[in-house]
């Protein structure tokens, strides 16, 4: 079989072309990105392989907004910007994403923290709004005081009850992570809390989702995905984790891979890890 290979620009070349490009061949540039340095030359050769059984489950790797409502920032902007909180936060959030897909694909990390501050200072320029100092650092911290959704913590009790190994797998920094989990209790729920920091690089990169197998010692094929975004489900459906999306807010499905499932809470998310 032939070996695949990543897209041959090199980091300066990929930052010129993917800055010109649309939110959806950018992401479609990022996911076969992953798609190709996470894919290994499939065991069979000649004729397809026999279908088999799913794997059985054991462990869940949670993009971080399946357990956190992410909606409460636009709040705490608003209360620093009233009247245009909502305005902001959704400015803010489109440059967070793509800062964050860009310094993955050119291999320009930095800690998630001060992208997280970075794509605030765009957006409040972009918007013609002042933010002081003390503001920017408000808001970048509302994103360590989110509340779980009301299905969180009754869920995640019950997969650990049953014996499921679970981990957030964010691009928060690990300081960002810690003091999120903190808050909310729930420190003693998760074997493990794992930041893309520990390989440099951010989802949807394959790095960042190789990390799942890593820590938690088990197979890709053996751990759920539970992604928020549907950028976040294609890239982790082609690392190879079976995925399923929670769309908690009902929005489009990107048109770049289909999850293995989908739904709205992580109610159907332990329905499907169930049936499975």
């Amino acid at each position: 079989m032939p070996v695949m290979h990543t897209c041959p620009l090199d980091c300066c070349q990929r930052r010129e072309h993917v800055l010109g490009m649309s939110r959806r061949k950018f992401l479609s540039l990022v996911t076969r990105l992953v798609a190709a340095e996470s894919l290994a030359t499939p065991a069979w050769a000649g004729s397809p392989p026999t279908p088999q059984k799913a794997p059985k489950i054991g462990g869940i790797c949670f993009d971080l907004f399946t357990l956190f409502d992410p909606r409460s920032v636009a709040r705490a902007a608003d209360a620093i910007a009233p009247g245009r909180g909502l305005e902001l936060w959704n400015a803010w959030k489109s440059r967070h994403f793509e800062y964050s897909w860009l310094r993955a694909v050119a291999r320009r990390y930095v800690d998630f923290e001060v992208v997280t501050e970075q794509s605030l200072v765009y957006a409040a320029n972009e918007l013609k709004m002042s933010l002081s100092p003390s503001a920017r650092q408000q808001l970048v911290g509302a994103y360590c005081e989110l509340e779980p959704w009301p299905d969180t913590r009754a869920n995640l009790l019950a997969w650990k009850q049953a014996g499921l190994k679970l981990a957030p797998l964010s691009n928060y920094s690990p300081k960002m992570l810690a003091r999120l989990i903190a808050r909310n209790n729930l420190q003693d729920v998760f074997n493990v809390l794992i930041s893309t920091d520990a390989a440099q690089t951010y989802k949807p990169d394959a790095r960042a989702y190789a990390l799942g197998p890593a820590r938690l010692g088990l197979p890709r094929e053996q751990i759920a995905f539970s992604a928020f975004g549907g950028w976040d489900a294609a890239g982790a459906k082609w690392f190879g984790f079976p995925t399923f999306w929670v769309n908690r807010l009902g929005v489009t499905a990107e048109q770049l891979i289909l999850p293995d499932a989908s739904g709205a809470d992580l109610t159907s998310l332990a329905s499907w890890i169930a049936a499975r």
